[in-house]
Protein backbone atom coordinates (compact mmCIF):
# COMPACT_ATOMS: atom_id res chain seq x y z
CA UNK A 1 0.00 0.00 0.00
CA UNK A 2 1.41 3.15 -0.79
CA UNK A 3 2.35 5.67 2.29
CA UNK A 4 -0.31 8.78 2.49
CA UNK A 5 0.67 11.99 1.56
CA UNK A 6 0.78 14.35 4.40
CA UNK A 7 -2.47 16.28 1.77
CA UNK A 8 -3.96 13.01 1.57
CA UNK A 9 -3.22 11.80 5.55
CA UNK A 10 -6.48 11.40 7.30
CA UNK A 11 -7.56 11.44 11.27
CA UNK A 12 -7.69 7.35 10.96
CA UNK A 13 -4.20 7.25 9.19
CA UNK A 14 -2.80 9.28 12.18
CA UNK A 15 -2.15 6.33 14.97
CA UNK A 16 -0.91 3.81 11.89
CA UNK A 17 1.22 6.35 10.80
CA UNK A 18 2.61 7.80 13.85
CA UNK A 19 3.10 4.12 15.50
CA UNK A 20 5.19 3.15 13.01
CA UNK A 21 7.67 5.17 14.19
CA UNK A 22 7.11 6.57 17.75
CA UNK A 23 6.05 5.35 21.00
CA UNK A 24 2.63 6.25 20.24
CA UNK A 25 1.14 6.06 24.16
CA UNK A 26 -0.65 9.77 24.11
CA UNK A 27 -4.73 10.23 24.36
CA UNK A 28 -6.23 8.18 22.06
CA UNK A 29 -8.04 11.32 20.25
CA UNK A 30 -6.58 13.44 16.90
CA UNK A 31 -6.63 17.11 17.75
CA UNK A 32 -9.21 18.86 15.20
CA UNK A 33 -6.98 22.15 14.86
CA UNK A 34 -9.50 24.13 13.79
CA UNK A 35 -12.51 22.89 15.28
CA UNK A 36 -11.63 23.00 18.39
CA UNK A 37 -12.58 26.32 20.19
CA UNK A 38 -11.66 27.75 23.67
CA UNK A 39 -11.79 25.38 26.33
CA UNK A 40 -13.46 22.42 24.07
CA UNK A 41 -11.48 19.89 22.44
CA UNK A 42 -12.82 17.85 19.31
CA UNK A 43 -11.47 14.43 18.33
CA UNK A 44 -11.39 14.12 14.85
CA UNK A 45 -11.74 10.63 15.08
CA UNK A 46 -15.03 10.33 17.07
CA UNK A 47 -16.42 14.20 16.84
CA UNK A 48 -16.36 14.07 20.32
CA UNK A 49 -16.11 17.83 22.25
CA UNK A 50 -14.10 17.67 25.27
CA UNK A 51 -13.38 19.92 28.40
CA UNK A 52 -10.05 20.94 28.66
CA UNK A 53 -8.58 21.02 32.03
CA UNK A 54 -5.23 20.30 31.04
CA UNK A 55 -4.17 22.73 28.01
CA UNK A 56 -1.44 21.03 27.23
CA UNK A 57 0.45 20.51 30.19
CA UNK A 58 0.07 24.08 31.01
CA UNK A 59 1.12 25.08 28.04
CA UNK A 60 -1.56 26.83 26.04
CA UNK A 61 -2.81 30.12 27.69
CA UNK A 62 -6.03 31.05 25.89
CA UNK A 63 -7.03 28.00 24.73
CA UNK A 64 -7.82 26.73 21.11
CA UNK A 65 -8.71 29.42 18.52
CA UNK A 66 -8.67 32.22 20.60
CA UNK A 67 -10.99 34.72 18.31
CA UNK A 68 -8.19 37.85 18.43
CA UNK A 69 -5.64 35.47 17.03
CA UNK A 70 -7.85 34.40 14.63
CA UNK A 71 -9.46 37.64 13.07
CA UNK A 72 -6.16 39.67 13.47
CA UNK A 73 -5.01 39.84 9.80
CA UNK A 74 -1.82 41.82 10.64
CA UNK A 75 -0.74 39.23 13.80
CA UNK A 76 -1.37 36.45 11.44
CA UNK A 77 1.10 37.99 8.72
CA UNK A 78 3.45 38.49 11.13
CA UNK A 79 3.35 35.06 12.33
CA UNK A 80 3.57 33.66 8.94
CA UNK A 81 6.56 36.30 7.82
CA UNK A 82 8.64 34.32 11.42
CA UNK A 83 7.34 30.84 10.24
CA UNK A 84 8.60 31.03 6.37
CA UNK A 85 12.66 31.53 7.32
CA UNK A 86 13.87 30.13 11.39
CA UNK A 87 16.43 32.62 11.94
CA UNK A 88 19.07 32.36 14.13
CA UNK A 89 17.54 34.82 17.18
CA UNK A 90 20.89 34.89 18.80
CA UNK A 91 23.08 36.66 16.07
CA UNK A 92 20.36 38.02 13.15
CA UNK A 93 17.73 40.52 15.24
CA UNK A 94 14.18 40.96 13.60
CA UNK A 95 11.48 43.72 14.35
CA UNK A 96 9.25 40.73 15.44
CA UNK A 97 11.70 39.77 18.21
CA UNK A 98 11.76 43.38 19.36
CA UNK A 99 8.27 43.68 19.11
CA UNK A 100 7.80 41.13 21.23
CA UNK A 101 10.40 41.66 23.89
CA UNK A 102 9.37 45.37 24.26
CA UNK A 103 5.84 43.47 25.03
CA UNK A 104 7.07 40.93 27.48
CA UNK A 105 9.18 43.84 28.81
CA UNK A 106 5.66 45.61 29.54
CA UNK A 107 3.39 43.03 30.79
CA UNK A 108 5.57 40.56 32.46
CA UNK A 109 8.73 41.28 32.63
CA UNK A 110 9.73 42.41 36.68
CA UNK A 111 11.84 45.41 36.94
CA UNK A 112 14.18 43.54 39.65
CA UNK A 113 14.83 41.00 37.10
CA UNK A 114 16.28 42.95 33.89
CA UNK A 115 18.27 40.41 32.34
CA UNK A 116 16.77 37.36 29.77
CA UNK A 117 17.79 34.78 27.46
CA UNK A 118 15.73 32.62 25.26
CA UNK A 119 15.82 29.16 24.33
CA UNK A 120 13.54 26.25 23.26
CA UNK A 121 12.21 24.29 26.16
CA UNK A 122 11.50 24.33 29.53
CA UNK A 123 13.86 21.84 30.83
CA UNK A 124 16.95 24.36 28.66
CA UNK A 125 15.54 27.16 30.38
CA UNK A 126 16.45 25.61 33.70
CA UNK A 127 19.44 23.94 32.74
CA UNK A 128 20.27 27.45 31.61
CA UNK A 129 19.53 28.75 34.91
CA UNK A 130 22.09 26.90 36.77
CA UNK A 131 24.81 27.98 34.70
CA UNK A 132 24.23 31.54 35.24
CA UNK A 133 24.06 30.41 38.75
CA UNK A 134 27.56 28.20 38.49
CA UNK A 135 29.04 31.03 36.51
CA UNK A 136 28.39 33.57 38.76
CA UNK A 137 29.58 31.43 41.90
CA UNK A 138 32.48 30.08 40.57
CA UNK A 139 33.78 33.31 39.87
CA UNK A 140 32.45 34.95 43.08
CA UNK A 141 34.93 31.72 44.32
CA UNK A 142 37.84 33.19 42.77
CA UNK A 143 37.33 36.57 43.90
CA UNK A 144 37.89 34.56 47.33
CA UNK A 145 41.04 33.16 46.60
CA UNK A 146 40.43 29.55 44.92
CA UNK A 147 42.67 28.50 42.25
CA UNK A 148 40.38 26.00 41.02
CA UNK A 149 36.54 25.83 39.91
CA UNK A 150 34.49 25.62 42.97
CA UNK A 151 30.77 25.76 42.71
CA UNK A 152 29.45 23.55 41.01
CA UNK A 153 26.03 22.07 43.05
CA UNK A 154 22.38 22.87 43.00
CA UNK A 155 20.55 22.33 46.42
CA UNK A 156 17.08 21.48 45.56
CA UNK A 157 13.85 19.66 46.77
CA UNK A 158 12.02 16.25 47.04
CA UNK A 159 9.25 15.63 44.92
CA UNK A 160 10.86 18.06 42.79
CA UNK A 161 10.36 17.80 38.42
CA UNK A 162 12.81 20.08 36.45
CA UNK A 163 12.86 19.01 33.25
CA UNK A 164 14.87 15.94 31.47
CA UNK A 165 18.08 17.28 29.85
CA UNK A 166 21.36 16.82 31.65
CA UNK A 167 21.42 19.16 34.17
CA UNK A 168 17.97 18.68 34.94
CA UNK A 169 17.71 15.05 35.91
CA UNK A 170 20.00 15.55 39.02
CA UNK A 171 17.38 17.07 40.33
CA UNK A 172 14.20 15.91 38.77
CA UNK A 173 13.06 13.18 41.45
CA UNK A 174 9.14 12.68 41.45
CA UNK A 175 8.75 9.16 39.04
CA UNK A 176 12.20 7.34 39.43
CA UNK A 177 11.43 5.93 36.03
CA UNK A 178 12.11 9.15 34.16
CA UNK A 179 15.78 9.54 35.26
CA UNK A 180 16.80 6.19 36.26
CA UNK A 181 19.82 4.97 34.73
CA UNK A 182 21.14 8.16 33.21
CA UNK A 183 24.19 9.62 35.03
CA UNK A 184 23.39 12.03 37.35
CA UNK A 185 24.83 14.48 39.81
CA UNK A 186 25.40 14.38 43.98
CA UNK A 187 23.28 17.21 44.45
CA UNK A 188 22.23 18.19 47.55
CA UNK A 189 18.25 17.33 48.16
CA UNK A 190 16.09 18.41 50.66
CA UNK A 191 12.87 17.47 52.33
CA UNK A 192 9.64 19.40 50.48
CA UNK A 193 7.99 21.12 53.57
CA UNK A 194 4.69 21.29 51.71
CA UNK A 195 1.37 23.25 53.21
CA UNK A 196 -1.26 20.82 51.48
CA UNK A 197 -3.45 20.01 54.22
CA UNK A 198 -5.95 22.34 55.77
CA UNK A 199 -3.74 24.87 57.88
CA UNK A 200 -5.72 23.66 61.40
CA UNK A 201 -3.49 24.34 64.45
CA UNK A 202 -2.58 20.96 64.22
CA UNK A 203 -1.52 20.84 60.71
CA UNK A 204 0.72 24.49 61.03
CA UNK A 205 2.51 22.56 63.59
CA UNK A 206 3.54 19.50 61.91
CA UNK A 207 4.23 22.02 58.38
CA UNK A 208 6.59 24.44 60.97
CA UNK A 209 8.59 20.66 61.81
CA UNK A 210 9.39 20.32 58.32
CA UNK A 211 10.37 23.60 57.99
CA UNK A 212 12.62 23.34 60.56
CA UNK A 213 13.88 19.97 59.10
CA UNK A 214 14.15 21.38 56.21
CA UNK A 215 16.09 24.66 57.46
CA UNK A 216 18.49 22.01 58.77
CA UNK A 217 19.29 20.29 56.14
CA UNK A 218 20.33 22.97 53.87
CA UNK A 219 22.27 24.82 57.04
CA UNK A 220 24.02 21.70 57.44
CA UNK A 221 24.69 20.84 53.78
CA UNK A 222 26.05 24.96 53.39
CA UNK A 223 28.28 23.81 56.18
CA UNK A 224 29.65 20.93 54.72
CA UNK A 225 29.72 21.83 51.18
CA UNK A 226 30.98 25.51 51.58
CA UNK A 227 31.39 27.29 48.73
CA UNK A 228 30.03 24.37 46.98
CA UNK A 229 26.93 25.35 46.27
CA UNK A 230 25.97 28.02 43.78
CA UNK A 231 21.72 28.25 44.12
CA UNK A 232 18.93 27.15 45.59
CA UNK A 233 15.99 25.96 43.42
CA UNK A 234 12.46 25.24 43.54
CA UNK A 235 9.21 25.21 41.54
CA UNK A 236 7.20 28.11 43.78
CA UNK A 237 4.43 25.27 44.08
CA UNK A 238 5.46 21.37 42.58
CA UNK A 239 3.40 20.67 39.84
CA UNK A 240 4.10 16.86 38.65
CA UNK A 241 5.52 16.38 42.58
CA UNK A 242 1.76 16.91 43.44
CA UNK A 243 0.78 20.72 43.49
CA UNK A 244 2.69 21.27 46.61
CA UNK A 245 2.24 24.47 47.61
CA UNK A 246 4.72 26.35 50.47
CA UNK A 247 4.29 28.61 53.11
CA UNK A 248 5.38 32.20 52.18
CA UNK A 249 7.64 32.37 55.29
CA UNK A 250 9.64 29.19 54.12
CA UNK A 251 10.22 31.03 50.59
CA UNK A 252 11.42 34.16 52.43
CA UNK A 253 13.57 31.44 54.41
CA UNK A 254 14.96 30.38 51.36
CA UNK A 255 15.36 34.19 50.20
CA UNK A 256 17.13 34.48 53.64
CA UNK A 257 19.52 31.61 53.05
CA UNK A 258 20.50 32.13 49.82
CA UNK A 259 21.63 35.28 50.94
CA UNK A 260 23.49 34.30 53.57
CA UNK A 261 25.61 31.67 52.10
CA UNK A 262 26.57 33.65 48.57
CA UNK A 263 24.22 31.41 46.62
CA UNK A 264 21.35 32.68 44.23
CA UNK A 265 17.49 31.52 44.62
CA UNK A 266 16.23 30.15 41.48
CA UNK A 267 12.19 30.05 41.07
CA UNK A 268 11.21 27.50 38.49
CA UNK A 269 8.18 28.88 36.88
CA UNK A 270 8.06 27.08 34.11
CA UNK A 271 4.57 26.03 34.89
CA UNK A 272 3.69 28.41 37.61
CA UNK A 273 4.13 31.61 35.20
CA UNK A 274 1.79 33.88 33.15
CA UNK A 275 -1.26 34.34 35.16
CA UNK A 276 -1.85 30.59 36.19
CA UNK A 277 -1.64 31.35 39.75
CA UNK A 278 -3.82 34.88 39.90
CA UNK A 279 -0.34 36.59 39.55
CA UNK A 280 1.63 36.95 36.34
CA UNK A 281 4.57 35.09 38.29
CA UNK A 282 3.20 33.01 41.24
CA UNK A 283 5.99 34.92 43.51
CA UNK A 284 4.81 37.76 43.28
CA UNK A 285 1.38 36.20 44.93
CA UNK A 286 3.61 35.14 47.65
CA UNK A 287 5.99 38.35 48.49
CA UNK A 288 9.89 36.70 47.59
CA UNK A 289 11.59 37.91 44.87
CA UNK A 290 14.40 34.98 43.53
CA UNK A 291 17.36 35.72 41.58
CA UNK A 292 16.87 33.72 38.72
CA UNK A 293 13.62 32.85 37.15
CA UNK A 294 13.10 30.20 34.45
CA UNK A 295 9.70 30.20 32.55
CA UNK A 296 8.24 28.03 29.96
CA UNK A 297 5.17 26.15 28.82
CA UNK A 298 2.60 29.52 28.25
CA UNK A 299 5.15 31.66 27.65
CA UNK A 300 5.47 29.55 24.01
CA UNK A 301 9.21 30.64 24.17
CA UNK A 302 11.26 29.77 26.76
CA UNK A 303 14.11 31.37 29.01
CA UNK A 304 14.93 32.86 31.85
CA UNK A 305 15.20 36.44 33.85
CA UNK A 306 18.19 37.36 36.33
CA UNK A 307 18.19 39.89 38.50
CA UNK A 308 21.11 42.28 39.19
CA UNK A 309 23.06 39.95 41.69
CA UNK A 310 24.16 38.57 38.71
CA UNK A 311 25.94 41.90 37.93
CA UNK A 312 28.06 41.43 41.21
CA UNK A 313 31.00 39.51 38.83
CA UNK A 314 32.61 40.70 35.89
CA UNK A 315 32.29 39.13 32.30
CA UNK A 316 29.05 37.36 33.85
CA UNK A 317 27.31 35.19 30.90
CA UNK A 318 25.17 38.46 30.05
CA UNK A 319 28.21 40.41 29.50
CA UNK A 320 30.66 38.06 28.10
CA UNK A 321 28.98 36.62 24.60
CA UNK A 322 28.28 33.04 24.06
CA UNK A 323 28.87 31.66 27.31
CA UNK A 324 24.91 30.83 26.94
CA UNK A 325 23.95 30.61 23.58
CA UNK A 326 21.59 28.73 21.46
CA UNK A 327 21.73 29.10 17.60
CA UNK A 328 17.56 29.98 17.62
CA UNK A 329 17.48 31.93 20.82
CA UNK A 330 14.21 30.48 21.46
CA UNK A 331 11.65 30.61 18.77
CA UNK A 332 10.48 33.30 16.24
CA UNK A 333 7.16 31.83 15.55
CA UNK A 334 6.84 31.21 19.33
CA UNK A 335 7.70 35.37 20.17
CA UNK A 336 5.56 36.52 17.46
CA UNK A 337 2.57 34.22 19.10
CA UNK A 338 3.40 34.82 22.39
CA UNK A 339 3.74 38.26 21.76
CA UNK A 340 0.32 38.68 20.87
CA UNK A 341 -0.82 36.60 23.73
CA UNK A 342 0.24 38.85 25.76
CA UNK A 343 -1.28 41.50 24.55
CA UNK A 344 -4.84 39.48 25.06
CA UNK A 345 -3.83 39.03 28.78
CA UNK A 346 -3.32 42.31 28.51
CA UNK A 347 -6.31 43.85 26.99
CA UNK A 348 -9.07 41.22 28.55
CA UNK A 349 -7.41 41.26 31.93
CA UNK A 350 -7.13 37.53 32.38
CA UNK A 351 -4.45 37.60 35.30
CA UNK A 352 -7.56 38.81 37.45
CA UNK A 353 -10.08 36.60 35.86
CA UNK A 354 -7.42 33.73 37.00
CA UNK A 355 -7.69 35.07 40.13
CA UNK A 356 -11.91 35.01 39.99
CA UNK A 357 -12.41 31.80 38.58
CA UNK A 358 -9.99 30.42 40.73
CA UNK A 359 -11.78 30.99 44.14
CA UNK A 360 -14.87 29.75 42.23
CA UNK A 361 -13.21 26.77 41.16
CA UNK A 362 -11.52 26.24 44.82
CA UNK A 363 -14.95 26.89 46.79
CA UNK A 364 -16.02 23.75 44.16
CA UNK A 365 -13.29 21.78 45.44
CA UNK A 366 -13.96 22.29 48.90
CA UNK A 367 -17.65 21.57 48.26
CA UNK A 368 -16.46 17.98 46.85
CA UNK A 369 -14.70 17.40 50.09
CA UNK A 370 -17.24 17.90 51.96
CA UNK A 371 -19.68 15.63 49.58
CA UNK A 372 -16.92 13.04 49.87
CA UNK A 373 -15.13 13.10 53.10
CA UNK A 374 -13.81 9.36 53.04
CA UNK A 375 -12.36 9.76 49.48
CA UNK A 376 -12.02 13.70 48.92
CA UNK A 377 -9.29 15.49 50.42
CA UNK A 378 -7.26 18.65 50.67
CA UNK A 379 -8.35 20.55 48.18
CA UNK A 380 -5.78 23.68 47.73
CA UNK A 381 -4.62 25.88 45.06
CA UNK A 382 -3.75 29.48 44.06
CA UNK A 383 -5.68 31.32 41.28
CA UNK A 384 -6.25 28.50 39.09
CA UNK A 385 -3.84 26.37 40.05
CA UNK A 386 -5.95 24.01 42.32
CA UNK A 387 -5.76 20.91 42.99
CA UNK A 388 -7.47 18.25 45.15
CA UNK A 389 -6.64 14.26 46.92
CA UNK A 390 -8.04 11.45 46.37
CA UNK A 391 -7.72 8.01 48.72
CA UNK A 392 -5.96 6.06 46.53
CA UNK A 393 -4.09 5.99 43.13
CA UNK A 394 -6.31 3.24 41.93
CA UNK A 395 -9.14 5.77 42.74
CA UNK A 396 -7.61 8.49 41.39
CA UNK A 397 -6.82 6.48 38.27
CA UNK A 398 -10.44 5.13 37.71
CA UNK A 399 -11.68 9.03 38.26
CA UNK A 400 -9.43 10.50 36.13
CA UNK A 401 -10.10 8.00 32.83
CA UNK A 402 -13.91 7.95 33.87
CA UNK A 403 -13.99 11.62 33.48
CA UNK A 404 -11.81 11.44 30.25
CA UNK A 405 -15.03 9.01 28.90
CA UNK A 406 -17.83 11.31 30.00
CA UNK A 407 -15.92 14.35 27.98
CA UNK A 408 -13.55 15.92 30.54
CA UNK A 409 -9.73 15.88 30.14
CA UNK A 410 -7.85 16.59 33.78
CA UNK A 411 -4.43 15.07 35.02
CA UNK A 412 -2.99 13.21 37.64
CA UNK A 413 0.25 14.25 40.02
CA UNK A 414 2.06 13.18 42.80
CA UNK A 415 0.66 10.36 44.37
CA UNK A 416 -3.18 10.23 44.48
CA UNK A 417 -4.02 14.04 43.49
CA UNK A 418 -5.71 15.87 40.41
CA UNK A 419 -4.51 18.67 39.52
CA UNK A 420 -6.45 21.36 37.22
CA UNK A 421 -4.63 23.51 34.69
CA UNK A 422 -7.74 25.71 32.48
CA UNK A 423 -7.15 28.58 30.23
CA UNK A 424 -6.80 31.94 31.63
CA UNK A 425 -10.17 32.29 29.36
CA UNK A 426 -11.83 29.75 32.04
CA UNK A 427 -15.51 31.04 33.21
CA UNK A 428 -16.85 29.83 36.03
CA UNK A 429 -19.27 27.92 34.21
CA UNK A 430 -16.83 26.16 32.56
CA UNK A 431 -15.42 25.13 35.84
CA UNK A 432 -19.17 23.96 36.98
CA UNK A 433 -19.43 21.90 33.83
CA UNK A 434 -16.06 19.93 34.62
CA UNK A 435 -16.73 19.76 38.47
CA UNK A 436 -20.43 18.22 37.82
CA UNK A 437 -18.78 15.56 35.87
CA UNK A 438 -16.30 15.35 38.30
CA UNK A 439 -18.58 15.14 40.75
CA UNK A 440 -21.01 12.02 38.86
CA UNK A 441 -17.75 10.03 38.40
CA UNK A 442 -16.73 10.04 41.48
CA UNK A 443 -20.14 9.04 43.12
CA UNK A 444 -20.30 6.15 40.68
CA UNK A 445 -16.71 4.46 41.55
CA UNK A 446 -17.13 5.40 45.39
CA UNK A 447 -20.56 3.19 45.80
Amino acid sequence: MEAPTVSRMTADQVWPTLEKHILADGMHMVLDMKESQGVRLIDRLTQRSYLDLFTFYASNPLGMNHPKLRSDAAFLERLMDAALNKVANSDIYTTHMARFVNTFSRVGIPEYLPHAFFISGGALAIENAMKIAFDWKVRQNFRKGYREEKGHQIMHFEQAFHGRSGYTMSVTNTVPMKTAYFPKFDWPRVVNPKANAPLTPGNIHCIEELETLAVAQMKRHFLERRDDIAAILIEPIQGEGGDNHFRPQFLQTLRDLADENDALLIFDEVQTGVGLTGTFWAHQGLGVEPDILAFGKKTQVCGCLAGRRVDEVENNVFELSSRINSTWGGNLVDMVRFDRILEIIEEDQLVDNAAQVGEHLISRLHDLADKYPDHVMNPRGQGLMCAFDLKTPELRDRVRHMAYEHGVIILGCGHAALRFRPSLAVTAADIDEGIDVLDRVIGQVTH
